[in-house]
């Protein structure tokens, strides 16, 4: 008996680790303790939902739930949905509730992570929730101070409570990796103004973040990026120009660059494909756009196509009858 129930555990154990090896190669990202930070909608929920497919735990948060709206004012997209996503993806969704100016709320959150899991391996700063303050082709002294300094708590100070309670955790072990995302990247915005003092600054910060953090975080094995989208059909942006995404592409004819836009689900695998590989760390510090990374890592759009809004902007300045075909 005892050289079959050998015979046995062996064959199970081939099983499991053959199990093991198929679920690493669909869901590369198993085991994987992932928190995004701000991923109510738009790009945030999208790079949840993706790490989640990869096979990630994924903690998602921000303030709006299914009984509290955030100063946003959407209350179609709450966390719970995001979550939910993630389970449907093939991932664990684990909704938090929490305001990332709030000290002790975060903390509480790293906390709870620590709890569960005791390791943090990937950290995405998404939180903006800023877009309804702006007001375009405004100097600083016409713009609404109140409006601008909230801008920059939305956009910066968050970024900043969330790194000081979650940056520990996630050194703990080599290989952690942190994603700021923003709009622009380094190349583009650096010499462009982003037509609009407070948004410039909070779309320019994260882009020195992660430079800097890549700096501290390189003595610990952990990588630090920063990640924007480019022109991103967000639900917000679609509501803006009264289109879906089945046919975003009437909104051309009011917008002519919106020809390059792209969906989040771009970006998603973006981070996905950073957080999977291995040789991440050759990026650290630096500036990365979706565009650029659908082109490094071979990845697509849900259409098959690669926009890529950070070549195509700049040509398209200089010349409004480009083609966008050429840059996706």
């Amino acid at each position: 008996m005892s050289g079959i129930a050998g015979s046995v555990r062996r064959g199970r154990g081939r099983t499991e680790e053959r199990n093991t090896a198929v679920n690493q190669q669909e869901r590369p990202l198993t085991g994987t303790v992932a928190l995004v930070a701000g991923a109510t909608r738009g790009a945030g929920r999208a790079i949840a939902v993706e790490l989640g497919r990869a096979g990630a735990t994924v903690y998602a948060t921000g303030r709006t739930t299914r009984t509290r709206v955030s100063e946003v004012g959407r209350s179609t997209e709450t966390i719970e949905g995001t979550a939910e996503l993630i389970d449907e993806a093939g991932g664990r969704g684990v909704a938090v509730p929490t305001d990332h100016l709030v000290p002790d709320q975060v903390r509480a959150l790293v906390e709870r992570i620590d709890a569960d899991h005791g390791r943090l391996d990937v950290l995405v700063n998404d939180v903006w929730g800023g877009d309804h303050l702006l007001a375009f082709n405004q100097k600083v002294w016409e713009a609404d101070l109140e409006s601008g300094l909230r801008m920059l708590r939305l956009g910066v100070e968050t970024h900043v409570i969330t790194t000081h309670f979650a940056v520990p955790l996630l050194v703990r072990r080599p290989g952690g990796l942190l994603i700021e995302m923003t709009d622009g990247t380094t190349a583009y915005n650096g010499p462009r103004y982003r037509e609009h003092f407070h948004y410039d600054l909070a779309k320019c910060a994260p882009l020195r973040m992660a430079f800097t953090l890549g700096e501290e975080l390189k003595e610990k094995g952990c990588t630090a990026v920063a990640l924007t989208p480019g022109f991103l059909r967000s639900e917000q942006m679609l509501d803006h120009f009264g289109v879906s995404e089945e046919n975003w592409r009437d909104a051309i004819a009011a917008e002519p660059s919106f020809a390059i836009a792209e969906s989040p689900l771009l970006v998603g695998r973006a981070a996905a494909a950073l957080a999977g590989d291995p040789e991440v760390h050759r990026f650290n510090g630096s500036s990365l756009s979706s565009g650029g990374l659908a082109r490094e890592y071979g990845f697509t759009d849900a259409d098959g196509s690669q926009p890529d809004a950070w070549r195509y902007i700049p040509a398209f300045t200089a010349d409004p009858g480009v083609d966008a075909a050429d840059y996706r």
